[in-house]
C-alpha cells in the first residue's frame, strides 16, 4: 500500500450506470493517506431526481469512505454541482468527516491551495450553455453511446477507449471551454492570493502552472478514473489508476507552465469586475467568523 500526506478525488458519481466503483474500491485499498478530500460529485443526485439506480459497488465505497474516517483518517467532502443538495448543511462535522462547500489546503512545502469542485466557475465561459447541454441530455446520450462501443472492443479483446475524452481533445468548442475554465479558475485563485486550486467538475485532470498558480484538477470516476497524491514533501502528483501512470507538475510535455494567456474579451469582460455569489451558494455557505480553513469565495472578481 502507499502511503500519502494527501489524496484528491472527484467526480465519482455514485447512483450513475458509468460510475467505476470497483475501480475506486480498488484505488483506496492500495492508496493510503493521513488526509482525504471529496472535491465534489461524490453523489449524483440529479441523476437519482429520475430514478434510483444502486449497486452493491457503490454501497462498498460508502462503506471504505466511513471505515477510514473511524480508523483515523480526516475526510473533507466539498460539495459539488450533482450533490448540491449538501450545501445548505456545509460547515458542519459528522464524526471525523467535515463538509464544506470550499476550504484551503496548506500543502507540506507551504503554499496555499484553494479547494473548491469549481461549477461556480462555468459562468466565465463563453461555452457554458454548451457544456449544460452535454452535461444534461447530451451527455447521457455520449455515455450510452460510450458503453455500448466499449462493450463491443471487451468483447474482440480491446482495451477501454473513451470517446468523451476523444470529443474534448478534437472539438474546438470542447478545448475552448476547457482553456477558459482553467484560466478562469486560476485568475480567481490568484486574485484570492492562493499558490494554487485543486478542483474537480469539468472531468479533464490537469497538473499545471498557469501564470503564478498550480492549476490542478482531480479528474473523474467515470472515464479516466484519476486521483490527486500530496507527497511528503509537498509535491502533487496526478496518479492514473486505469493505466498506471503518475505526473506531477514537473513531469510531461502536458504538465509544463504555460503562461497565463489573455482571455477572450468576452470572458475577461466577466472576469474584470466583482461577480455576485452565486444563487446556489446561500448563506449557510458564508465562513465561520474566525475560521481561516474557508475563505471567502470571490467568482472572480
Amino acid at each position: 500500500m502507499k502511503t500519502y500526506r494527501t489524496l484528491w478525488i472527484s467526480d465519482v458519481h455514485l447512483g450513475t450506470k458509468d460510475c467505476q466503483a470497483e475501480l475506486l474500491n480498488d484505488f483506496l485499498k492500495h492508496h493510503h493517506a493521513q488526509k482525504l478530500y471529496l472535491v465534489g460529485d461524490i453523489i449524483d443526485g440529479w441523476k437519482m431526481q429520475s430514478g434510483i439506480y444502486w449497486k452493491k459497488e457503490f454501497t462498498r465505497v460508502i462503506r471504505r469512505l466511513l471505515n477510514l474516517s473511524k480508523k483515523g483518517v480526516a475526510i473533507d467532502y466539498i460539495t459539488g454541482n450533482h450533490d448540491e443538495f449538501l450545501r445548505r448543511f456545509a460547515n458542519n462535522r459528522f464524526d471525523n468527516i467535515n463538509l464544506y462547500n470550499r476550504v484551503i489546503h496548506t500543502t507540506a512545502d507551504g503554499r496555499k491551495l484553494l479547494v473548491i469542485h469549481g461549477d461556480q466557475f462555468d459562468s466565465v465561459t463563453r461555452c457554458h450553455h454548451w457544456l449544460r447541454f452535454l452535461g444534461n441530455k447530451g451527455h447521457t446520450l455520449l455515455m450510452a453511446l460510450n458503453r455500448g462501443y466499449n462493450s463491443l472492443r471487451a468483447k474482440y479483446g480491446h482495451g477501454y477507449w473513451s470517446l468523451a475524452s476523444f470529443l474534448k481533445t478534437h472539438l474546438p468548442q470542447a478545448q475552448m471551454y476547457i482553456q477558459e475554465y482553467e484560466q478562469g479558475v486560476a485568475h480567481a485563485a490568484a486574485k484570492q492570493g492562493f499558490d494554487g486550486v485543486v478542483c474537480g467538475h469539468i472531468h479533464h485532470a490537469a497538473s499545471k502552472r498557469i501564470g503564478d498558480i498550480d492549476y490542478y484538477n482531480t479528474g473523474d470516476w467515470v472515464e479516466s478514473c484519476t486521483a490527486l497524491a500530496e507527497n511528503a514533501d509537498g509535491t502533487i502528483h496526478l496518479i492514473n489508476w486505469r493505466t498506471g501512470s503518475s505526473d506531477s507538475l514537473t513531469d510531461g510535455q502536458d504538465n509544463k507552465a504555460e503562461p497565463a494567456r489573455p482571455f477572450p474579451q468576452s470572458v475577461a469582460a466577466r472576469l474584470s469586475g466583482s461577480a455576485p455569489t452565486p444563487p446556489d451558494l446561500d448563506s449557510n455557505d458564508a465562513a465561520p467568523k474566525n475560521d481561516p480553513k474557508i475563505p471567502a469565495l470571490i467568482i472572480p472578481g
